[in-house]
């Protein structure tokens, strides 16, 4: 009966969120557009290296290109989104998208890869905008367990991909595997464009008929609850923590420990798979006990797993600490972005709609600000000292995060619907 009940509260959650066409759009072309970004990711730090003569400092100047992006154009993407509408700017932001793989596709050398990192940097204009429409089309009393429904959808992919990736990889090589996926990538932008033109619809509505200014004032950041302040610090720090290995984590599992690429796309399915089946029941937990408890497990599991992938070797322990892994994933709060379900529900909670856009994309610059060259740190530790260090650096570093977050932020009642 036990079991009944819960099948039947998830079926009710799955028919209330998906209800909303906004949510439906976002999730089919989201989730279409990581199927094909999970195909090639894996392997995307060795293609660079072996077929566009990348150094592993090279990988994080790349990294430090795309994210130095979100500092130009997320806080401006937040502001424009409060002021004017979602709908508008997340239709522009993914036709910017397109062009990203275009130019990876076409670059005969990783310097002509950068390009394309400034493109898809320039489509985190729209970030902002796509994190309101989310929370605004959610069911307020759900939305912990809403944003665990799309965060599911959007994540089957990461089951599928990766282990067609590694196949096609072995079986027809680095080179030709990664190109057949960022061909297919672009044919799910351009389709993703279709599907959200007709099916997107508008969440703000300015009552009054007074739009929020177009440049922030210190009065709007004054009036924001204490807690919106230290969770930006916590986003810095964890921010800077993942990036130092964000993107080494796989070519140190296929150039150190010796994974091979079909291993590694099984691994990363089977974590895909972890991190999915968890997402809505912890999405259900933090609607009633709380987003703090389940953030908290979620800035704990990253750093301890990062340091544990430094001192395993073989398939099944690297299988076991990546799946260890997706479970603080899947609680969210935790990673090179913070997100997930419980950090965006509370944010929703606590920050007024007029503002969220902005919010976000406050979130997004000052953290993209320190972020932005701790890949290359990354890359440097690797190269000069050895490749565990920057996974050991990092995981001191995401720990002090989740101090920050436990001592420093106080769960309130919700303030804002």
């Amino acid at each position: 009966m036990e079991r009944k009940g819960r099948l039947e509260e998830y079926y009710s959650i799955f028919k209330d969120v998906f209800s909303n066409k906004n949510i439906m759009a976002i999730s089919v072309t989201v989730a279409l557009w990581g199927m094909m970004g999970q195909g090639y990711r894996p392997f995307w730090a060795l293609y660079l290296q072996n077929y566009l003569g990348a150094s592993i400092t090279d990988i994080g100047i790349f990294s430090m290109i795309a994210t130095a992006e979100s500092l130009l154009f997320q806080l401006p993407g937040g502001l424009i989104a409060d002021r004017y509408g979602r709908r508008k700017l997340i239709l522009a932001g993914t036709v910017f998208r397109t062009l990203g793989p275009v130019f990876y596709l076409m670059a005969p050398s990783w310097e002509w890869v950068i390009p394309g990192a400034m493109v898809a940097g320039m489509t985190s204009l729209y970030m902002p905008a796509f994190n309101a429409i989310i929370a605004e089309s959610l069911p307020s009393e759900r939305r912990g367990s809403g944003y665990g429904v799309y965060n599911t959808i959007t994540r089957i992919p990461s089951i599928i991909a990766p282990l067609l990736g590694g196949l096609l990889v072995d079986t027809y090589g680095l080179y030709r595997g990664v190109r057949v996926f960022l061909m297919l990538q672009i044919g799910a932008s351009i389709l993703g464009i279709i599907i959200r033109f007709f099916n997107l619809k508008e969440t703000v509505v300015h009552r009054t008929g007074k739009r929020p200014p177009i440049l922030p004032k210190a009065q709007t950041f004054k009036e924001l609850p204490r807690p919106i302040f230290i969770m930006i610090i916590v986003s810095i720090i964890g921010s800077f923590s993942g990036r130092l290995v964000f993107d080494y984590i796989n070519l140190y599992a296929l150039d150190i420990i010796k994974i091979t690429p079909t291993n590694l796309g099984i691994i990363t399915s089977i974590a895909g798979l972890v991190q999915m089946v968890l997402t809505l029941p912890s999405g259900i937990l933090s609607d009633k006990y709380g987003r703090k408890n389940n953030i908290m497990v979620s800035r704990v599991i990253a750093p301890v797993t990062q340091y544990f992938m430094t001192s395993v070797s073989g398939f099944t322990p690297y299988m076991l600490v990546m799946s260890v892994n997706a479970v603080g994933l899947a609680f969210g709060g935790g990673g090179v972005r913070a997100g997930g379900s419980a950090w965006n529900a509370l944010i929703a909670d606590i920050v007024p709609s007029h503002k969220r856009a902005t919010v976000n994309g406050v979130i997004g610059t000052l953290t993209a600000v320190v972020a932005a060259p701790s890949s290359v740190l990354g890359g440097w530790l690797w190269e000069t000292f050895y490749p565990q260090l920057p996974f050991q650096l990092s995981a001191v570093i995401g720990l002090v995060a989740a101090a920050v977050f436990w001592f420093g932020v106080h769960e309130p009642e919700k303030v804002f619907e």
